[in-house]
């Protein structure tokens, strides 16, 4: 799939279609893992931005405090809630 959006969001997307199915990632641990460790709001609103979920499953990035942040996917966080029950995600 040939992706659309800025050079920073595709590289967050492209990190984001790494996390395994029923693992979940922070949005720092996003942020470190693509070399930008100070970016982790900027990664957020990069997962509010992807026009592709849940194909590139956003729903798998959470807070590091263990909430859920935000989806915007369709249904909004009741999906996020959805989909993570699916994958085993223990709340």
């Amino acid at each position: 799939m040939k992706l659309e959006g800025t050079a920073f969001q595709i590289l967050v997307w492209k990190e984001i279609e790494k996390i395994p199915y029923g693992e979940t990632r922070t949005y720092k641990e996003l942020a470190l893992a693509i070399g930008r460790p100070k970016s982790a709001r900027a990664v957020a609103n990069a997962c509010g931005k992807n026009p592709y979920a849940p194909t590139i499953p956003c729903h798998r990035v959470i807070r590091s405090d263990g909430k859920l942040g935000g989806y915007s996917g369709k249904g909004g966080i009741n999906t996020k809630k959805k989909l993570l029950k699916l994958e085993g995600f223990k709340f």
